[in-house]
């Protein structure tokens, strides 16, 4: 596997917030690369590290959400997760946590799968995803002010079909049901 080649990384001369509220950061940054070139100004969006996963019931059902993501102005189908809160231990507490707000299932285990990075070029945050196996129905919804979330449980035949459909266009999503699939031995490349 080839190195990271750190001469090729920036050197932050300066950096001034222009924005700052609830979730979101965006900061103006000057910096100077290895060969000496100025960059001037850069922009980054600073959000919290985000968590998801692919969660499969004890009966081996997929459990998605669907919600309304404004920015889109579309109710998109996607895997439960959201950000991760500074009370939060680690991130399997996270996506725990996540789960149990949006959708009221607890889990035998969570693994972790990697990280993801939404746009590496203007985002600082990476996705944590994880699969998610033995859910059981604990508790109802506990969603936050601005969240209206359906819960969908849809057994595997299903969430293929959902998927060779292209019903899934949160990429990070994707990536996830990705490793999901691999760890599980369902991915079939070919």
């Amino acid at each position: 596997m080839k190195k990271e080649n750190t001469g090729m990384k920036w050197e932050t001369i300066s950096s001034e917030y222009i924005f700052r509220d609830t979730w979101l950061y965006a900061r103006k940054d000057r910096c100077i690369r290895p060969d000496g070139k100025i960059v001037d100004p850069y922009y980054v969006m600073e959000y919290p590290d985000w968590v998801t996963g692919l969660a499969l019931t004890k009966d081996e059902k997929v459990i998605l959400v669907r919600q309304y993501r404004h920015a889109l102005g579309e109710v998109c189908l996607e895997l439960p997760g959201g950000c991760v809160d500074k009370t939060d231990k680690n991130f399997e507490e996270a996506i725990r946590r996540e789960f149990l707000e949006e959708t009221g299932y607890s889990f035998e285990t969570a693994e972790y799968l990697g990280r993801s990075s939404a746009n590496p070029s203007t985002n600082s945050n990476t996705l944590h995803m994880f699969l998610l196996l033995g859910g059981e129905k604990v508790q109802s919804q506990q969603l936050d002010a601005n969240e209206e979330i359906d819960i969908l449980i849809v057994s595997f035949e299903e969430f293929k079909q959902m998927l060779s459909e292209n019903k899934f266009i949160q990429s990070m999503h994707v990536t996830n049901i990705f490793y999901a699939l691999a760890r599980l031995k369902k991915l079939q490349l070919s």
